[in-house]
């Protein structure tokens, strides 16, 4: 799933972040402030049918440039839900100029690797090549948005592929839990649509109901070419003006399609099965759209109560150490003092470092994982927590939850905000490593902001969040809120959801 919450950097066993890699070579290494200043500028041209093209210069051998639109689910109907997901399989199976053959001949050639995905609200078509290879990389990539072939054959063929799809989806009870939990929050609106849409759905989906779609929603004006590396601007633009100039800006009937409005529900959905060795859950509130100035505090309020794995594995200390930056316990005890150094400008002691939260997990064994979220989207946003837990944990496990957003809206200290704010910063950092992450960036925040937010940007206005404004702007969204909840598995032990209303607020004299 297409999700924006916020997630917080992780270093893999083997495969540390440049800082750390330089801190154990002994070279010099550099700051996060210089890092912020020597970020390349995002550059942006609008042609004359409304695409507008953003990209991003490092020099680098290699570049990756891709077409994000503006469209997904959320732009979907009951009677075509899904077929954004069906479009993304018909790309790889050729074009009208390139059939499937020749053009996974053209893509293997480059030594280049074609991808796509599709969320509630975008869809995006990239490629990872050489940056000597950008011009055919554009020209792939705009004949597969333009002319897909989509013949009958492929599209039968597709279509057992994607109901292959759907059957393992239905496994990965993370992904199944969230999409429950859009479906009962956003109940009777297209945002409460599954990317995927429903088995039936695939099954009867047709050729013109794919064309429909590409002509009510593949506009120029919700386009964006943005590239990422070794790429010139200028010969981007003039690459866009060849291959994407003829795309069209108008609507047939001037019937412009419209976003519905979405209407946010506190509810819940179950799914009790005893035979699961686990149970999943999810509660959230209706969160801050992405373009509110809330945004910042709720992604800081996020950061304040972390993650947690029970496979991150190492002792309680260690544990207490990095719970709430998310940092596997893999790393040497000189690499962990110099992650908490980087991470963290405070001197409390150790025990502060981490969430109350997760401290509680691993103390009282409530959960094997937990992760606050923000799914933010154009006009409303999801902030909730998910956590996994076996069956005789789950009434401790929610009750702490609900603690953990009280505290924030009541009591929430200088300290849990500083650690918040520099785990955020970190996540910010580390989720734009490599010019894939940097591209999608580009193209959503050109889709979503109409410019391309800098990090020095997102930097001072997180250094402008007090605990003041955490627990006002947590006040507004969570206290006294009615939650939407979704929980897969032995659930017998789930809270009433009365009772979880009424834990949404303290009786304070």
């Amino acid at each position: 799933v297409a999700a924006s919450s916020v997630s917080i950097v992780t270093l893999e066993s083997q495969k540390l972040t440049p800082i750390l890699l330089s801190l154990r070579r002994g070279q010099a290494s550099v700051s996060y402030a210089q890092s912020l200043v020597g970020a390349p500028e995002t550059r942006l041209t609008a042609l004359d049918n409304g695409l507008r093209v953003a990209s991003e210069e490092t020099g680098h051998a290699t570049c990756t440039v891709g077409l994000w639109i503006g469209s997904g689910s959320r732009y979907e109907n009951e009677k075509n839900n899904g077929a954004g997901f069906f479009l993304e399989h018909m790309a790889f199976k050729g074009t009208k100029k390139h059939p499937q053959t020749a053009l996974e001949q053209q893509v293997e050639s480059m030594g280049a690797h074609l991808s796509a995905y599709t969320s509630r609200e975008h869809t995006a078509y990239y490629m990872k090549t050489m940056s000597k290879d950008l011009p055919k990389a554009v020209e792939l990539l705009s004949e597969v948005v333009q002319n897909c072939s989509l013949n009958e054959a492929d599209i039968e063929q597709q279509r057992a592929v994607v109901l292959r799809e759907l059957e393992e989806v239905e496994g990965n009870l993370q992904e199944v839990c969230l999409d429950l939990l859009h479906a009962t929050a956003f109940q009777g609106t297209p945002m409460g649509h599954s990317v995927f849409g429903p088995s039936g759905n695939a099954r009867t989906l047709t050729r013109q109901d794919l064309v429909d779609y590409i002509n009510i929603h593949y506009k120029a004006p919700r386009m964006v070419l943005a590239a990422a590396g070794g790429v010139n601007h200028d010969e981007l633009v003039n690459l866009a003006k060849t291959h994407l100039g003829g795309v069209s800006f108008e609507y047939e009937g001037d019937a412009v399609p419209i976003l519905s409005p979405c209407r946010f529900t506190g509810s819940e959905i179950r799914v009790r099965d005893d035979g699961l060795p686990l149970a999943h859950i999810a509660i959230a509130v209706e969160g801050a759209s992405a373009t509110s100035p809330d945004i910042v505090p709720l992604m800081v309020a996020n950061a304040v109560i972390g993650s947690y794995d029970l496979t991150y594995g190492g002792g309680k200390v260690g544990k207490t150490l990095l719970f709430c930056l998310n940092v596997p316990f893999k790393l040497c005890p000189l690499e962990a003092v110099y992650v908490l150094k980087i991470l963290t400008t405070s001197s409390f002691h150790i025990q502060h470092l981490s969430s109350r939260l997760a401290r509680l997990a691993v103390d009282e064994n409530l959960c094997h994982s937990f992760q606050a979220f923000h799914s933010s989207y154009s006009d409303t946003g999801l902030l909730g927590i998910y956590f996994v837990t076996d069956k005789l944990h789950i009434d401790d496990m929610m009750h702490w939850s609900q603690n953990a957003w009280m505290n924030l809206c009541t009591t929430v200290t200088e300290s849990d905000v500083a650690r918040g704010k520099n785990a955020l910063k970190a996540s910010l950092v580390g989720q734009l490593n490599g010019t894939t992450p940097v591209c999608d960036d580009i193209g959503r925040h050109i889709l979503t902001y109409g410019r391309r937010i800098p990090l020095s940007e997102w930097d001072a206005r997180i250094d402008a969040v007090t605990p003041r404004m955490v627990r006002d702007v947590c006040s507004k969204y969570i206290y006294d809120k009615c939650p939407a909840v979704a929980a897969i598995g032995p659930i017998e032990q789930l809270p009433d959801y009365n009772r979880m209303r009424s834990a949404m607020y303290w009786l304070r004299f």
